[in-house]
C-alpha cells in the first residue's frame, strides 16, 4: 500500500501590501512516491531586502523541482544539503550581480515524507509542529537574533551566506499524525496552545489551514500568514523492504548445465562456481540477447545474509546507470532467486593474472585512470564497493573497464541488509580489519594494491602486518618515480595520508611527472605498533638498569678490597 495523506494550505498578505511567503507540495505516484516520498516546503522571504516574494519561490521550486532527479542512492539529508547550497550560491550570485538583487534571501522549512518516516531540513524561521493524538510537538528551532522593539532578524537563510548551516531532524510516522508548516504570521500571534486547539476542532486539513488563517488575522497578526497542514491517512513499507520480502519468498535454483532453462533463459554456460555464488552465461529467449544470470550455491539456500547480499546487488545495479558497470536487467517472471545483468566480452583482471599477462607501466596506467574514474561514479552516488580486486575488475573487448561484484557494496539507503564483509586481506584496509567503517579512501586503498599487484605480482603489505610498504621499483625498476609515488600515496597505512578522493588521484595521475605528489613519509615504529615501542622501550630500560647495578657493584667491590699497596 502507498503512502497516503490529505492535504490543505492557505496564505494570504495579511496586513502587509505584498504577500512574500511561498509554499508548495509534490506528492508523486508510483515508483518515485516509494523511492522519494513526498515534499511540502514553506518559506519566507526575509524582510528589509529587496524581492524576498522572488528568493522565497526560488528556494521552494529550486528543491521540488530538482529533488526528485537527484540518486535514489542518497539519503534525504544528503540530497537536501545538495540542492540547498545551490539554492543558497544562486541567490548569492543574484545579489552579487545585481544591485535590484541585493539581500536577496528567505527563510526555508521543508518535509520530506516517505515510507514510514519523515525527514525535516529547516533554515531561518518558519516552523514545522506535529500533532499526534494529543502531543503537539515542535520539530525545529528558530535561527533569529532579538532586535530593537521585539523585532526579530534572521541570522540564518538561504541566500544570506555563503556558508549554509541547516538542521535536519528524522522521525517514524504513524497513521493520524498532523503536520503544520507555519510562517511567522500565523505561529507568532496564535502561540502553541491555541494553533493545538484549531488542529484538534478542525480534523480535515483544508478546514484546520482555513481557520489557522482566519484566527491569526483575528489576533492582529502583523506579517504574512501562510498555514499548511498534511495528514497521514495510509503508511508505506520501504520499496527496499518490499525486494527483500519478495527474495524470501523465491527458491535457489539448483545446479544449472547447458541447454537447461529457467523461466525464460537458456543456460549457456557455467561461467564461475566457486565461493557461495554460480555465474552463468544465459540466453534471453525473448530477443536471443546474452546475459549473466548471478545466484547462489543449493547449500546456500538458507544463508539469511548471502541472500540479502545478492538481492542487495541487484537493488544498487537497478540504481546505476553507467558504463562503468554491467547494467541489471529487469526479470519480468522469476520463480527462482537470481539476477540478470548485460553480458560483455572480455576477461576479469585475476584471469590476465593467471594466464602469466605481463602489465606494462602504461597498461597499468590507463587501468588505474579508468578504475579512478568508475569509483568516482560510484562514490558520487554514496556508494563505497568495499571489495576492489583484479577479480571484481572486468576488462572487456571494448576497452572498457567495468566493476563487478556490488554485492559487499555499502550505502546509507542499506541500512544493516548486508552489513558482513568477506574480502580478500591483501586488498582491505588496515582500519577495516580493526573495525573501522568502510569510507571512499578505503576504496582507494584498495586500488592502490590492485596497481601495485598488477606491475608487481607482489602485494605492498602482507596479511595484517601494515608495516611501511617496500617501493614497487625494487621490483619493478621501470616504474617512473612519480607512478610509485602516487601508488605509496594509495597505499598508505594511515587513511589520511591517502587521497581524499577518486577526482585528486586522476588529477595526480594526468599531471604525472610535469607535478608529482610526495609520497608519504614513513611512520615511525612508535606510532606503527604502540605495543612493541612499549616493549622494545621496557627492554632497554631493564638493560640499562642492569649495566648501572652492575656498574655500581663492580665499584663497590673495589673499593671495599683497598688499594693493592
Amino acid at each position: 500500500m502507498p503512502l497516503k495523506i490529505a492535504f490543505g494550505a492557505e496564505s494570504c498578505a495579511g496586513m502587509k501590501e505584498s504577500n512574500e511567503d511561498f509554499f508548495g507540495l509534490v506528492t508523486p505516484e508510483g515508483e518515485l512516491l516509494a523511492s522519494k516520498g513526498i515534499v511540502a516546503a514553506i518559506a519566507d522571504g526575509a524582510e528589509g531586502g529587496s524581492n524576498g516574494r522572488q528568493a522565497a519561490e526560488y528556494a521552494v521550486l529550486s528543491v521540488l523541482s530538482d529533488y526528485y532527479d537527484t540518486p535514489e542512492t542518497w539519503e534525504i539529508p544528503h540530497a537536501l544539503g545538495k540542492l540547498l547550497a545551490s539554492a543558497n550560491r544562486w541567490l548569492l550570485a543574484q545579489g552579487a550581480s545585481h544591485r535590484e538583487f541585493s539581500c536577496m534571501a528567505s527563510t526555508l522549512s521543508l518535509l520530506v515524507l516517505r515510507g514510514n518516516r519523515y525527514t525535516v531540513a529547516h533554515v531561518g524561521d518558519t516552523r514545522i509542529y506535529r500533532l499526534r493524538g494529543s502531543e503537539f510537538s515542535l520539530l525545529t528551532r528558530d535561527h533569529v537574533w532579538e532586535g530593537a522593539q521585539g523585532k526579530h532578524v534572521l541570522k540564518r537563510a538561504v541566500g544570506l551566506d555563503l556558508h549554509l548551516v541547516v538542521d535536519y531532524a528524522e522521525g517514524d510516522l504513524k497513521q493520524g499524525d498532523v503536520f503544520l508548516l507555519a510562517s511567522d504570521g500565523v505561529w507568532e500571534p496564535l502561540g502553541q496552545n491555541r494553533m493545538k486547539e484549531l488542529l484538534i476542532a478542525h480534523p480535515e486539513p483544508e478546514e484546520a489551514a482555513k481557520a489557522l488563517l482566519e484566527a491569526a488575522l483575528d489576533a492582529d497578526g502583523e506579517g504574512n500568514a501562510t498555514a499548511q497542514v498534511l495528514r497521514i491517512d495510509d503508511l508505506a513499507e520501504e520499496a527496499l523492504r518490499d525486494l527483500f520480502m519478495e527474495g524470501a519468498a523465491l527458491p535457489v535454483p539448483p545446479h544449472l548445465v547447458p541447454g537447461q532453462r529457467i523461466d525464460d533463459y537458456e543456460v549457456i554456460e557455467l561461467v564461475q562456481g566457486s565461493g557461495k555464488k554460480r555465474l552463468y552465461k544465459v540466453k534471453d529467449l525473448a530477443n536471443g540477447r546474452m546475459l549473466l544470470l548471478k545466484t547462489l550455491k543449493p547449500d546456500q539456500a538458507f544463508d539469511g545474509e548471502a541472500r540479502n547480499c545478492l538481492l542487495v546487488e541487484e537493488w544498487l545495479g537497478k540504481k546505476i546507470l553507467s558504463h562503468y558497470l554491467p547494467q541489471t536487467v529487469h526479470a519480468e517472471k522469476r520463480h527462482f532467486l537470481y539476477g540478470l545483468t548485460t553480458w560483455h566480452e572480455g576477461i576479469a583482471l585475476s584471469e590476465m593474472i593467471e594466464n602469466g599477462h605481463y602489465f606494462t607501466v602504461a597498461e597499468v596506467v590507463q587501468i588505474g585512470m579508468k578504475l579512478g574514474r568508475a569509483l568516482g561514479a560510484l562514490h558520487r552516488l554514496d556508494i563505497i564497493h568495499r571489495d576492489i580486486r583484479p577479480e571484481n575488475l572486468h576488462l572487456g573487448k571494448d576497452s572498457k573497464l567495468r566493476i563487478l561484484g556490488l554485492g559487499s557494496a555499502m550505502n546509507p539507503s542499506l541500512g544493516n541488509l548486508c552489513s558482513s564483509f568477506y574480502g580478500d586481506p591483501n586488498y582491505t584496509a588496515p582500519e577495516l580489519l580493526s573495525g573501522e567503517t568502510a569510507s571512499i579512501r578505503s576504496d582507494l586503498y584498495a586500488l592502490g594494491v590492485t596497481l601495485y599487484h598488477l606491475l608487481t605480482g607482489k602485494y605492498p603489505h602482507a596479511g595484517k602486518d601494515f608495516i611501511d610498504p617496500v617501493k614497487p621499483s625494487r621490483y619493478r625498476p621501470d616504474i617512473p618515480a612519480w607512478l610509485e609515488n602516487i601508488i605509496l600515496k594509495l597505499v598508505a597505512r594511515d587513511p589520511e595520508r591517502r587521497f581524499e578522493m577518486p577526482e585528486e588521484f586522476l588529477l595526480a595521475m594526468e599531471s604525472g611527472e610535469d607535478s608529482p605528489v610526495v609520497a608519504p613519509p614513513k611512520i615511525p615504529l612508535a606510532s606503527r605498533n604502540r605495543h612493541s615501542a612499549w616493549k622494545i622501550t621496557a627492554v632497554v630500560s631493564m638493560l640499562v638498569n642492569f649495566f648501572l647495578l652492575y656498574m655500581d657493584a663492580v665499584e663497590s667491590m673495589s673499593f671495599s678490597s683497598g688499594a693493592p699497596w
